[in-house]
């Protein structure tokens, strides 16, 4: 009995640094956000609406980064922002309209530095998904920002996949 609660204390103990060895940070920077392609609430009010979404993203980078070894930092400065659809007219409301041909884009630079300070990775990402409704994953559908959170997925998959825990 003792040798069975000394395993399992072990394992768990192993199990918990395991999900420690992964957690790096995120610092996320808005560039000029009133010069942004569309970051337009519709009938909500501009400025709760940009707060909300900005929250929204800072947020998702956080867990984006979560997956990194810690100790880095990903740090992202968003030069523009372009939400899927479009905000039109509809009677006395304005709408987002979520159709193909309002495609979701987002421009931004980023580092991802060391805990010594060192920079890893940086580049410079203009992104964009022209066929963001099409295929078949569900994975984002019902989530406010869905679209684009698919899009930063599949760009933080393909530039960092050499540094994920998932796949160590």
């Amino acid at each position: 009995m003792k040798t069975l609660t000394t395993m399992l204390i072990a394992t768990l103990t192993l199990i918990s640094m395991q999900s420690q060895a992964f957690a790096a940070t995120s610092e996320v920077t808005w560039t000029d956000y009133k010069k942004y392609r569309d970051i337009d609430a519709g009938d909500e009010s501009r400025k709760h609406f940009r707060e909300r979404t900005f929250r929204e993203f800072e947020k998702y980078f956080a867990e984006l980064a979560a997956r990194l070894p810690e100790g880095q930092v990903l740090k992202i400065d968003v030069t523009d922002v372009d939400l899927a659809g479009d905000t039109n007219a509809a009677g006395i409301h304005r709408l987002r309209v979520v159709k193909d041909i309002y495609f979701p884009r987002m421009n931004f630079s980023y580092q991802l530095v060391n805990a010594d300070g060192s920079v890893d990775k940086e580049d410079t990402v203009v992104l964009k998904d022209m066929s963001f409704m099409m295929g078949s994953n569900l994975k984002y559908r019902n989530e406010s920002l869905g679209y684009e959170k698919k899009m930063l997925n599949g760009w933080f998959l393909e530039t960092f996949n050499d540094l994920l825990a998932d796949n160590k």
